[in-house]
């Protein structure tokens, strides 16, 4: 039986971009049968790698056949997963997020999750020197799933490591890197298409603190204007989104890359006080801009306090 290899929900660039990567590794150099696929439409940027690498969409699906063997990558959350996940055949988790629990095994399996800024990154060296078999697609799709999730190296989460393998696939490539993350970044901030549901939807976890559900949505950008244009809108649909989702509270973080901080929308008192204990923010109106924060791994989630 095929082996499915997949990201998480709301697929970004490394959950598009990685699973493609793996599916490639495993077909050509361990001879498997591996087929990536996705839990959602890609967002902006994800689909831009496609486009740009030529690669076809890889189908898109809703759950999983109970005995389905898979490999989960840039995830090891359930509430992130198909539901049906621990009835499937885990093979293998491939991921570089903190453990959170919850997901069952047939059996014992292949677990690497390690404090890098990109499952692409671990990837590579799971290949080691098969690494250097990668077709131009596969080095471009690594490349990008690298700068995407360090916003060029401007991200906390940025390791020495994850700048070394993409100044090496660049080099292979022939690519320049501001270059090449300028037009990514570019493809990532057109949102024009999308609904303000889908915006509050496209990158987002949902995290408990504090007895409080929330979904915690990180919109990264270059161009914040063409976003917070759309503020009022925004947080009116958030109470909707939080009704459809059961959580109590969408957080919209706008992330300005190129500016180096967030702006946090705040709708209500509960937000209010979210930036205030997490973050030290003086809140005075329905928006605080947050210096310095680029991260949700590692900035956001692990301070959100009530």
């Amino acid at each position: 039986m095929t082996t499915l290899v997949f990201g998480h929900k709301s697929p970004d660039t490394d959950s598009t971009g990685s699973p493609i990567l793996w599916a490639w590794y495993l077909n050509e150099v361990k001879g498997a049968q591996a087929e990536a696929v996705l839990l959602g439409e890609p967002n902006t940027e994800a689909a831009f790698l496609l486009r740009k690498w030529d690669l076809p969409k890889p189908r898109i699906i809703a759950d999983v056949d109970a005995g389905q063997p898979c490999v989960i990558v840039d995830t090891n959350n359930p509430a992130e997963l198909p539901a049906n996940i621990n009835n499937a055949d885990i093979q293998a988790i491939i991921d570089h997020h903190k453990l959170v629990g919850g997901l069952e095994t047939k059996g014992p399996i292949d677990i690497t999750v390690r404090p890098l800024a990109c499952t692409a990154t671990i990837m590579l060296d799971l290949m080691g020197d098969d690494a250097a078999k990668m077709p131009s697609w596969a080095k471009g799709t690594a490349l990008t799933c690298i700068l995407s999730d360090t916003l060029e190296f401007r991200s906390p989460t940025t390791t020495p490591h994850d700048r070394a393998v993409a100044e090496k696939l660049a080099a292979d490539l022939g690519i320049s890197i501001p270059d090449y993350a300028a037009e990514m970044f570019a493809a990532k901030s057109d949102v024009s298409a999308f609904s303000d549901a889908e915006l509050l939807r496209m990158d987002s976890k949902e995290y408990e603190v504090g007895g409080k559900s929330f979904r915690v949505s990180v919109l990264e950008t270059t161009s914040p204007a063409i976003v917070l244009d759309r503020k009022a809108s925004l947080m009116q649909s958030m109470t909707t989104v939080a009704a459809e989702d059961g959580v109590d509270q969408v957080l919209l973080f706008v992330v300005d890359i190129l500016n180096e901080e967030a702006t946090l929308l705040v709708p209500n008192d509960l937000v209010k006080t979210v930036a205030e204990k997490s973050f030290g923010a003086t809140v005075s109106g329905d928006a605080v801009v947050l210096p310095g924060i680029m991260s949700r791994k590692k900035q956001i989630i692990p301070n959100l306090a009530l």
